[in-house]
């Protein structure tokens, strides 16, 4: 069962995901900006530090990311 702070992230990431678009639609910067801030947060996780359990989460995190921008920054399907 998912808990709140599962939900936080869910509702987090569609929030950055309908600014994306939206910055992208009023053409406020070029798609290749976008992927850009898309790339320093995954580096960002990917050079994170911490624990085991808290390096996972920030690779996880990177992996995602990552899919995001493989998948044109779309992440409801």
């Amino acid at each position: 069962m998912a808990d709140r702070q599962d939900y936080s992230g869910i509702a987090a990431l569609s929030i950055c995901e309908a600014l994306l678009l939206a910055i992208k639609d009023r053409e406020l910067l070029p798609e290749h900006e976008i992927v850009g801030v898309l790339r320093d947060a995954a580096a960002a996780h990917e050079a994170a530090v911490g624990n085991k359990e808290e390096k996972d989460m920030h690779q996880a995190a990177a992996v995602l990311i990552n899919q995001i921008i493989a998948s044109g920054y779309r992440v409801r399907q």
